[in-house]
């Protein structure tokens, strides 16, 4: 295609509005002139499912769930005045509580003034709180944020190394629907012993963000306070309830911008128009991208440095989201569309290289800012910025990509303020309800994940065995194939082989191996 045949099409497929300071460039992308027409009657289906989603429909058949994240920025969108009350009361709550705490209303046990947060939580609980941290924190932030995100102990160490001293000016926001996902659970125990360590009550530092009812809200029945969740918000879309806006109020972030900016990104993709709806347009080149099928990878390039995080947070929405092995009719499609990505142009000198010459397996998604940094550059050459770099990099990239028959997508913002970051989540989430309709899955469920946690929880039911029969025989070894044998787990050595090396690593239950030439034929002995 000639430059100016390029140039015409960019016309012709750039969405542009100026009243949310949104671009998104479709040209880059190999569709025929013909498609829109084609799906035109799917993405009709999507908009009327989306619609009876924001009216209080079960969207979520398997669990006779309600979705209502986007009554969180528009509480008066809710199906009853009960709920509308609920998430205006929680956002009052969140607000108050926040500036009791800056305001020194609020102190630690003995009298100082709070400066961290110690965010405990996985998934949605800390990948939103992280994204916001990044990409709109400051060194003038009211208070730090940590993280335990994962039950892996040396992370933890590391997290407490960070926060030194000042356990006593942490506040600790253990963040879990239910109270049972045991990661977070684990940190909320690890946090409460290093506190303990340190001669503080865990409780006189700690509040809790779950539902009423829940095993978190009767065991932080004595702390701080108590901040609600609902059965009707997932985690993965949880960042605009009081999941993400507890920790950014905290922190000192305008959670009112990010509100405001989600509920722009809403109204204009409730638009029914199918060119004039970016979430559609993105949801339609996903389909397009992946023949339906999730074919190819979205591989996500924002250039800057804010937004390095906004990859890991999508990979979350996306693909817990889409990944599914039946669509809504039981039939099995394996659906789903894989994520990945960094920030540019830092990646130019990492996997561009593949993306324009390897697989082609993939389209990118290039997220442009404008607005380079407050205030002037200085100049690296005559009349040339950092930030003009960094421009220049992402049109090349897209260039050279697209010389090679790559597909990009373009998607452009005016700078990243709250409200930016507002509207990127609320474009995503809707983006991903639309495709699942067009694919027919159900976008609000995760039977895999719960799959994930039953099989750990069967692990540790044999590592338990396993222990039982070492102490049993205390200073007798056996091999991996023995103690399976004798713990009635012959069909799972492989399994008891794994914990066994698990055990013996570590000092906790005092396994110990003797060597062998072939590691399998290892003895173990408590």
């Amino acid at each position: 295609m000639s430059p100016q045949e390029l140039w015409e099409r960019y016309k012709k497929y750039c969405y542009n509005n100026d009243s949310i300071g949104l671009a998104i460039d479709i040209s880059r992308m190999n569709f025929s002139d013909s498609f829109f027409g084609e799906m035109e009657d799917g993405i009709q289906e999507a908009f009327r499912q989306m619609s009876e989603l924001e009216s209080g429909a079960i969207a979520n058949p398997d669990e006779q769930r309600m979705v209502g994240h986007y009554w969180l920025r528009a509480p008066e969108l809710a199906p009853d005045d009960g709920t509308q009350q609920a998430i205006e009361s929680g956002l009052a709550k969140v607000k108050q509580f926040a500036a009791d705490i800056h305001e020194g209303r609020i102190t630690s046990e003995s009298g100082e003034a709070f400066r961290n947060i110690l965010v405990v939580g996985i998934g949605g609980s800390a990948l939103g709180p992280q994204f916001v941290r990044n990409a709109l924190g400051t060194a003038d932030d009211k208070m730090k944020v940590f993280f335990f995100d994962n039950t892996d102990p040396n992370g933890i160490d590391k997290v407490l190394a960070e926060i030194g001293d000042s356990l006593d000016q942490t506040l600790t926001v253990v963040i879990s629907k239910s109270g049972g996902t045991k990661e977070t659970r684990n940190g909320m125990l690890e946090a409460k012993a290093a506190y303990e360590n340190a001669g503080l009550d865990f409780a006189k530092h700690a509040v809790a963000t779950t539902m009423e009812g829940s095993l978190l809200h009767e065991t932080s029945a004595g702390w701080l306070d108590q901040f609600p969740m609902w059965d009707f918000v997932g985690g993965r879309t949880s960042e605009i309830s009081t999941v993400g806006l507890l920790p950014a109020a905290l922190q000192g972030i305008d959670v009112d911008g990010m509100l405001a900016g989600a509920k722009a990104m809403d109204q204009v993709t409730r638009s029914t128009t199918t060119n004039e709806n970016p979430a559609a347009l993105l949801a339609l080149m996903w389909y397009h991208a992946g023949g339906g099928k999730g074919q190819k990878d979205m591989v996500l390039l924002p250039y800057k440095d804010r937004l390095e995080l906004f990859s890991r947070y999508l990979q979350q929405l996306v693909m817990e989201s889409l990944g599914k092995q039946e669509d809504l009719d039981g039939k099995t499609v394996n659906q789903g569309i894989a994520v990945y990505g960094n920030k540019g142009s830092t990646d130019q000198h990492a996997y561009v290289q593949q993306l324009r010459e390897g697989v082609n397996n993939f389209f990118v998604t290039f997220i442009e800012v404008l607005k380079d940094r407050d205030g002037e550059s200085m100049q690296v050459e005559d009349n040339v910025t950092s930030g003009d770099y960094l421009s220049g990099f992402l049109q090349g990239s897209r260039s050279a990509l697209y010389e090679n028959g790559r597909e990009s997508i373009t998607l452009t913002i005016d700078e990243v303020n709250p409200e930016a970051v507002g509207k990127l989540i609320a474009l995503y989430e809707r983006a991903v309800g639309f495709y699942a309709t067009l694919v027919n899955i159900n976008a609000y469920h995760q039977p895999g994940v719960e799959a994930g946690k039953k099989a750990a929880a069967e692990v540790l039911d044999i590592q338990l065995k396993i222990l039982g029969h070492l102490r049993e025989n205390s200073g007798q070894g056996f091999t991996a194939d023995a103690v399976a044998d004798a713990i009635g787990e012959s069909e799972s050595v492989e399994t008891v082989f794994k914990i066994l090396q698990h055990l013996a690593a570590n000092p906790d239950h005092d396994v110990k191996r003797e060597g062998a030439e072939l590691m399998f034929d290892a003895t173990y002995s408590a």
